[in-house]
């Protein structure tokens, strides 16, 4: 009788810890956003703000302030919690802050990087079984383990899911070393695409205002910078598959 009833009281654990471990990050993510937006709304009340003077705020604490970048690093690291698309983050830091937000995306984005494969190690149990997408990133699973650096390497330079690769990389337990090698080096002509791209429109304040001004050379660059990523990653995958022949 007590061994029925110690089995019983283990499976329950079992699935509380299973539940925790699909949902735990989406519950902090939502409790966040509904303190965000119960906050903002709050402030935005008292001080008789518009969501147009809310904006102009935002935008000058992050570039008229020499802790602008510092910010913007610090939400790019936890943007991850927040389940915050990367890629508006990173055309945010080309229409913020010129060329030199190459420099602060890629320190943010690989910050975020490191704290999405944490979760992913502690409580991304189910997430490459929940998201019917992710087939894409499964059928890499088997080489992540095997061949962790080149796999994520060209997961990088081919765009996949950026948040999927590193929760994957957590789920699976594969070292750290490797993976935010990989991504530092991967992310690179990405990451400069897309903020010369964002740059290349001009500031957000010119965005805002519907003046925009593209410059077609940078334009052209980011462009080619995108083509120059696939084409790499199609280099290293036949470099690695012609090498496991031999």
């Amino acid at each position: 009788m007590s061994e029925n009833l110690a089995g019983e009281a283990h499976g329950m654990a079992v699935k509380q810890n299973s539940f925790w471990q699909q949902h735990g990050t989406k519950l902090l993510a939502l409790l966040f956003w509904g303190v965000l937006v119960g906050g903002y709304y709050l402030y935005a009340n008292a001080n008789n703000l518009t969501l147009a003077d809310s904006l102009q705020l935002l935008v000058n604490l992050l570039t008229a302030s020499l802790l602008g970048p510092v910010f913007y690093m610090v939400i790019y690291a936890l943007r991850p919690l927040l389940f915050f698309p990367a890629t508006i983050l990173t055309l945010l830091g080309g229409f913020l802050f010129g060329p030199i937000g190459i420099l602060w995306t890629i320190i943010g984005s690989n910050a975020s990087a490191l704290v999405a494969y944490t979760v992913g190690r502690y409580f991304g149990q189910g997430i490459l079984d929940s998201e019917e997408e992710t087939t894409v990133i499964q059928k890499y699973t088997q080489r992540m383990r095997q061949n962790s650096f080149e796999t994520v390497l060209i997961m990088r330079l081919l765009f996949l899911p950026y948040d999927l690769v590193n929760y994957a990389a957590g789920f699976l337990k594969i070292r750290w070393q490797p993976f935010i090698l990989a991504t530092a080096i991967g992310s690179i002509p990405g990451t400069i695409s897309f903020v010369l791209l964002a740059g290349s429109f001009g500031t957000l304040d010119e965005l805002v205002a519907g003046d925009l001004q593209v410059n077609p050379l940078t334009l052209i660059f980011s462009i080619g910078l995108i083509l120059v990523s696939i084409g790499l990653s199609r280099f290293i995958k036949r470099r690695e598959a012609s090498g496991s022949e031999q």
